[in-house]
């Protein structure tokens, strides 16, 4: 008898915990719209993420490819549905000068890529195949501008050689190498990093850098201006924000740039491994993700002090996670492998962005293809989707769509002395009035129960998709490159305006209404 009541008395504490998770959706007051830029991706020059990810070279003939690029890849990232694609860096792009990537191939000048492991290329990849590719991708260019080795007159000349139609200099350059039309960029990055590897500078001495670059910078696109975004802050570095908005006018800057990646530790060689962690490291992995919420909203209230009308989008253009490379592959490349932590700091990092989105209207995922939180993993003629790539295709319903603002109670996950909110969620409404839901537990043991109670929602009926595994260490291979996938998901019970989702530890549920 006293076992029963024992066991009785445990499962009433853990109904009660469980209720503790609880949501309610204020779909009434969803004006903030889902930029679709939120969910941007990032190729440098880095390891094989141009070379052997993105391209494969013309003269391949057992990948297919047009004109270099490898189609499996434009196709799951079509899938994808990628808004826009940072290039040519990152570090690499304050020592790209990009005259040298145009004109016939075999003449293009060799460069030596000094941040990342020392290799020479040959070029052949450049201006005009990053752009005609991102046309076969349907999705917008950022180009990153050279800043901390180049000149304001290879700023301004790129600019005019890729939007200018014709009659200047440059536009006739393009054109006698073979592209009449212009490609009207939009997305520019004025330098990358200026803390660090885009020239070590100072704050208000980069703020006077930029002022100097965007003045030759400034022109059209159709009828919009270009939209020029500032090298920002590092993690925590709020004076670097307070700096810039306060010395750079607000008619003369678009975007604002910040980056965090989430790492426990940068000493090298101590970052952890991608797949052999243990619950503590998976735990302070995600307590570095979860920062960006607390980033997000510092960086945001020192914008607000001088652009209160929030002009200045925060473009969020590096972020993911951080680990040591793959045991016998050259350090330089930073190539890591993808399990199911990173799907739960993506889903995670995705929801903050998506609460942000009146302030975060663009971020990129670092990198694409075979650098660090890749969403696509190479191998000669082989191609695998990690476990990334299913989050954000199972999340493109987000985007522009209209934010409904959500109240979250969640139990906490405690592994030591780190504590963290078991459940993370977003939720929007589609321009065709449908209302998507995403939940994230990155409890590593235990499942959680939602009550979740949808204000001003009439629902019919309830589909969903999860993604989970065995094990948060569980990830995609060459030889198994389907173990992790998403499929339909039953977990969730639709009564009247409210709805219970059960979610399966370490799992990612989007659920469409």
């Amino acid at each position: 008898m006293k076992k029963q009541l024992t066991t009785l008395a445990f499962a009433c504490l853990t109904l009660i915990a469980s209720a503790q998770n609880k949501v309610t959706l204020n779909a009434d007051e969803g004006k903030t719209v889902i930029s679709r830029h939120i969910y941007g991706h990032f190729a440098e020059h880095l390891g094989r993420c141009i070379y052997e990810g993105f391209y494969v070279g013309e003269n391949n003939t057992k990948i297919p490819n047009k004109n270099g690029v490898r189609l499996d890849v434009v196709n799951a990232l079509k899938k994808l549905k990628i808004p826009n694609l940072r290039w040519p860096g990152g570090c690499f792009a304050d020592t790209y000068h990009w005259k040298d990537g145009i004109g016939p191939k075999a003449k293009r000048p060799k460069i030596v890529n000094t941040w990342w492991g020392g290799v020479t290329e040959d070029n052949s990849f450049g201006t005009h195949d990053f752009l005609n590719m991102c046309e076969l991708l349907g999705t917008e260019p950022y180009l990153a501008g050279n800043v901390g080795s180049g000149t304001v007159q290879d700023l301004s000349e790129w600019v005019q050689y890729v939007n200018f139609e014709k009659n200047s200099p440059m536009s006739n350059l393009r054109q006698q190498n073979g592209r009449e039309k212009p490609w009207n960029v939009r997305f520019w990055g004025v330098g990358n990093e200026a803390w660090g590897c885009g020239g070590n500078m100072k704050p208000d001495y980069y703020a006077n850098i930029y002022r100097q670059y965007s003045t030759f910078m400034n022109s059209q696109v159709g009828t919009e201006k270009i939209f020029r975004i500032a090298s920002g802050a590092s993690d925590d570095d709020y004076n670097w924000t307070e700096t810039l908005m306060k010395n750079i006018p607000v008619n003369m800057l678009e975007g604002l740039a910040m980056h965090h990646y989430s790492v426990f530790s940068w000493d090298a060689g101590k970052k952890g491994s991608a797949t052999n962690f243990t619950e503590s490291e998976y735990a302070r992995t995600l307590k570095e993700a979860y920062k960006m919420d607390e980033l997000i909203q510092k960086h945001s209230a020192v914008m607000d002090k001088y652009d209160p009308q929030k002009k200045v989008a925060l473009i969020v253009d590096e972020w993911g996670s951080w680990y040591n490379v793959e045991p016998g592959t050259n350090p330089g490349f930073l190539y890591q492998q993808n399990t199911m932590r990173d799907a739960m700091l993506a889903g995670m990092t995705l929801n903050i962005f998506h609460k942000h989105a009146e302030r975060v209207r663009m971020a990129n995922l670092a990198q694409a293809i075979n650098v660090l939180q890749a969403v696509i993993l190479t191998d000669k003629e082989k191609l695998l989707l990690t476990p990334t790539y299913h989050v954000l295709e199972m999340y493109n319903v987000h985007q522009d769509a209209t934010l409904i603002p959500i109240d979250v109670k969640s139990d906490d996950y405690t592994v030591g002395d780190t504590k963290l909110p078991a459940i993370s969620v977003s939720a929007s409404r589609d321009k065709a009035g449908k209302v998507h839901i995403s939940l994230v537990n990155i409890d590593a043991n235990k499942p959680q129960e939602i009550s979740v109670n949808l204000k001003g929602i009439k629902a019919s009926g309830i589909t969903g998709r999860i993604l989970a595994s065995a094990k948060m260490q569980d990830h995609n291979t060459f030889d198994n490159p389907n173990k992790i996938k998403p499929v339909p998901f039953t977990g969730a019970k639709l009564n009247g305006d409210n709805l219970t989702v059960t979610l399966p530890p370490v799992s990612v549920v989007v659920l469409e209404l």
